[in-house]
């Protein structure tokens, strides 16, 4: 009787899915493995019920590498929670009779994996395969996460086009991204689309203040104006949300959050009370313009994988199998160089927090630095001579007045 080997999805969608799937039965009916699909990530599992599975052969996986979602559809179920859940999902898996399991997901499915294997004490082995558009699970600089081209290609078509209509409109738009730990979709976002500029957790600091973010958008609104624009598009990461300082919006203190503890994001209007703000303060400063929030993130999640993401995710699958067969468990596949080298379960998790590790942005890397001087927002030059004279200006202050309102913008 051949040995069974399953796989689950968890966490929130990202295109190149299907791909994992598809690569990961392909090769696991090749090495003479029979494979299980599990359904809706843990939801089940956690319960101890083993009746929402299917066999995955051919057929079921025919060209699903072009489709974007899951076949095995997803969940954000967190068995950590409790001794009770993860005995249910080893006693279910064990039932299933399977001997390796690749979980597909993100940080919390990659800590979850981590606790499959050590419950189940070296009768299942486990292999994690990285997936999320945010990009943050910690690999090395410069190898993405599936999903995150894909999403990154898509955000930035979606906000090429919404510049054309802010500068068609004459208007600005906030668009917020999603990225709840790290800026790497927003900032992709932001540079791929050429926007005015973009807003990210990691250069604003743990506890952010509202006032700081509210100067550097108006402070860009009004550098436009100077120069002659009265349009802009600012992408912001939804992390920012986060990072705000709740003694500043109390809005933050009761969020309801997901079942791995993480605050609902999307509960955050994060870009109308931007929008809010800014237009407050600049009508009362006599300073006319249209601001229109938008979010950009669920167009992102299930869109048809591009090139690069349909390739990589059928590395992947095939890696984390060929890893699993060849006596391999307890680690994240990782693609360098063209080389498959596993990074272990113990080396993901941060030993502060025993979750694991979130990769941000470096703003100290060189390509953040780049992306930054092709930004439009205020610099330390424009608080000084002639440059001063002509923001204050469009804003309809003395050079003293805006130096002292925005120098916190610099």
């Amino acid at each position: 009787m051949a040995e069974k080997l399953a796989v689950v999805v968890s966490g929130g969608p990202a295109p190149g899915i299907n791909g994992v799937i598809s690569s990961v039965t392909f090769e696991a009916v090749k090495q003479g493995l029979d494979v299980i699909g599990l359904y809706d990530g843990f939801k089940w599992l956690s319960k101890g019920d083993t009746s929402h599975t299917i066999e995955l052969h051919k057929a079921e996986i025919s060209r699903i590498n072009l489709r974007g979602g899951s076949i095995l559809r997803t969940s954000r179920d967190n068995p950590t929670k409790s001794p009770e859940k993860m005995a249910n999902v080893v006693n279910a898996l064990t039932k299933l009779g399977i001997r390796y399991l690749v979980t597909i997901g993100g940080d919390d499915t990659a800590f979850t994996a981590t606790r499959v294997e050590k419950e189940a004490g070296g009768k299942i082995s486990v292999c994690h395969v990285p997936k999320t558009i945010d990009n943050d699970l910690p690999l090395p600089h410069g190898v993405p996460t599936f999903g995150f081209e894909t999403a990154r290609q898509i955000g930035a078509q979606l906000v090429e086009n919404i510049m054309e209509d802010a500068r068609t409109a004459g208007r600005w738009y906030f668009v917020i991204a999603m990225g709840r730990s790290a800026g790497h979709l927003a900032l992709g976002m932001g540079m791929g689309a050429g926007a005015t500029l973009t807003l990210i957790p990691e250069e604003l600091g743990e506890k952010i203040s509202l006032n700081k973010v509210v100067s550097i958008l108006e402070g860009a609104i009004i550098k436009r104006l100077a120069l002659g624009k009265n349009h802009g598009v600012a992408v912001i990461a939804e992390g920012v949300a986060i990072r705000l300082n709740p003694e500043e919006l109390s809005i933050l203190k009761n969020v309801p959050r997901d079942d791995h503890g993480n605050i609902r994001l999307a509960e955050i209007p994060l870009g109308d009370m931007l929008k809010q703000r800014v237009l407050e303060d600049l009508g009362a400063l006599s300073v006319g313009t249209t601001i229109i929030a938008k979010d950009i993130g669920y167009e992102l999640r299930c869109h048809p994988p591009i090139s690069f993401d349909r390739e990589y995710t059928r590395y992947l699958g095939y890696s984390a199998v060929k890893f699993l067969v060849s006596g391999g468990s307890g680690a994240m596949i990782m693609l360098k160089d063209g080389k498959n080298e596993p990074i272990r379960f113990s080396d993901l998790v941060d030993p502060r927090t025993g979750k694991t590790r979130i990769r941000t942005v470096d703003t100290k890397a060189d390509d953040y630095l780049m992306a930054r001087r092709y930004m439009i927002r205020l610099e330390k030059e424009d608080m000084e001579g002639e440059q001063l004279k002509k923001i204050a200006s469009a804003a309809k202050m003395t050079p003293d007045e805006f130096k002292k309102r925005f120098s916190v913008a610099v």
